[in-house]
C-alpha cells in the first residue's frame, strides 16, 4: 500500500487495515517458519505497510494533541 493511499483512508479504516495486516503479518511469520513462503519478500512488504500505517496514525494523533492544546489555550486567553 503506497502512502497516498494510507492518508486517503479514514481514521476507522485505516485502524482496521492496520489491525489486519498485523494479523497478517503474524500468520505469515508462522507459515514461513513451518514451511517456505512461496513468496517471501511479501513479508518485509508487510512490515514496510505497518510501519507506514503506524506512521500516519502517530501524525494524526499529533495533530489532534496539537489541535486540542491550540484550542485549550486560546480558551484560557
Amino acid at each position: 500500500m503506497k502512502m497516498s493511499e494510507i492518508k486517503a483512508l479514514p481514521n476507522k479504516e485505516l485502524v482496521e487495515r492496520y489491525k489486519a495486516e498485523v494479523v497478517r503479518l503474524q500468520k505469515m511469520k508462522f507459515q514461513h517458519a513451518v514451511t517456505q513462503l512461496d513468496q517471501p519478500h511479501t513479508l518485509g512488504e508487510t512490515r514496510k505497510t505497518i510501519a507506514r500505517m503506524l506512521t500516519e496514525l502517530n501524525a494524526r494523533r499529533a495533530e489532534s494533541e496539537a489541535q486540542a492544546y491550540l484550542k485549550q489555550m486560546s480558551e484560557e486567553n
